[in-house]
């Protein structure tokens, strides 16, 4: 069910790209006009940067549903550039399917769910008006009794059986432009991103490898020294219990004291990999148990409509705790603020202190396990520290399903 529904969204918000592209379109076809008066040679640079500007967004939006579109090189804005430009070209014949044919299955998507719920509705809206008996969505099939109306409402439900079983179809046809002509070119040189990938997914395993040593030090460390001992008391107590005891219950008691150390630890060490809280309560109840445990005093502000990948979350949790720790251990702040929000398929986290600044990511203070942690999920972190304050770290992060 989670499928067709996604792709009703996707045509939604094809819909609204197919508007603006629609828009667009008729403003080229102007801007084309007034150029054979000279007036157009003026508009066309802020023209070619709109176009180019709506094809990112197509990219971001399709990336967001799972579509990834690598993008080419940034298009020239001149007109004598553009004209020749490959890029340009490919996204002025997207602009002219999508604004048509886009349109069209956009328009399906957002009429199909709308009919639905008119016609299923039916026998409410026959309650209200009895006296002047309603239409269904085709314009007939009027009631004139509850039963009639009631079984009017059937065609509500044909439409939504329609609108599940054509979704995934329309939603792939209406993307399948944007695939083939918003994407790199067969002469768009690529190295630049494979070596940004290979930089990120050397990131990424460099996090991986620096947490399995964490975890590692945790358990050999902490939680197998005191099993350790608990099973050198338990053999100890085995030994004394028919000649002392008193003195073999001595030795249970701290055998006991041992192991509930032991289990303590190995929650605390099951917290690190991956807190229950997030889980449970999600980022926004996570953060708030983050910020009320937090030495400094800390207040958030959370505005997530919707939640994000388990990953992203994780992530954003640990830079968070990350950052509060470094706040309490370095800054010398009186209060911080953590705010978070959800747009456009991004998850933006902004950390503040009113500390004494001058942050460093070479001074040990974890700054760049958190740029590595954000890198592998292609984010971006922003890191402001004046001397004297304030300490502004924000972080950006893809969270489209």
């Amino acid at each position: 069910m989670s499928a067709p529904l996604a792709s009703l969204r996707q045509l939604a918000g094809g819909f609204g790209t197919a508007l603006l592209a629609l828009a667009l379109l008729g403003l080229l076809a102007l801007t084309a006009v007034a150029c054979l008066a000279g007036v157009g040679l003026l508009l066309a640079p802020a023209v070619l940067r709109a176009l180019h500007t709506l094809a990112r967004r197509e990219r971001a939006r399709l990336s967001r549903r799972g579509v990834e579109i690598v993008a080419p090189d940034p298009a020239p804005t001149r007109l004598r550039l553009a004209l020749a430009d490959d890029t340009t070209r490919r996204e002025l014949r997207w602009l002219t399917v999508h604004a048509t044919f886009g349109l069209f299955t956009g328009l399906i998507g957002v009429l199909l769910p709308a009919v639905a719920v008119q016609d299923t509705t039916y026998p409410l809206l026959w309650l209200i008006s009895p006296s002047d008996p309603t239409s269904t969505s085709l314009g007939f099939g009027t009631a004139d009794s509850w039963a009639q109306a009631c079984l009017a409402s059937l065609l509500g439900v044909g439409w939504i059986a329609i609108a599940l079983g054509l979704g995934p179809g329309l939603a792939r046809l209406q993307s399948r432009p944007a695939v083939r002509l918003l994407a790199a070119g067969p002469g768009t040189d690529l190295s630049l991103r494979i070596a940004e990938l290979t930089a990120t997914r050397a990131a990424a395993l460099d996090a991986h490898a620096v947490e399995l040593r964490r975890i590692e030090r945790s358990l050999h460390d902490g939680t197998q020294n005191r099993l350790v001992s608990v099973t050198v008391l338990l053999g100890a107590a085995r030994r004394m219990v028919t000649r002392d005891p008193a003195g073999a219950e001595e030795l249970l008691e701290r055998a006991q004291s041992a192991a509930e150390q032991a289990l303590a630890e190995l929650r605390a060490v099951a917290r690190g990999i991956l807190p229950p809280v997030l889980a449970d309560r999600g980022l926004t109840g996570a953060l708030s148990g983050l910020a009320a445990n937090s030495a400094v005093p800390c207040g958030t502000d959370v505005d997530l409509p919707e939640r994000c990948p388990a990953s992203v979350e994780a992530s954003a949790y640990f830079v968070a705790a990350e950052a509060l720790t470094n706040i309490a251990k370095h800054s010398g702040a009186t209060r911080a603020t953590v705010t978070v929000r959800s747009r456009g398929g991004r998850l933006l986290l902004r950390v503040e202190d009113d500390g004494r600044g001058g942050a460093d990511e070479d001074g040990g203070s974890g700054l760049s396990g958190i740029r590595r942690r954000i890198a592998a999920h292609d984010g971006v972190l922003r890191l402001t520290s004046p001397h004297g304050g304030p300490t502004i770290l924000e972080v950006d992060l893809p969270c489209g399903s």
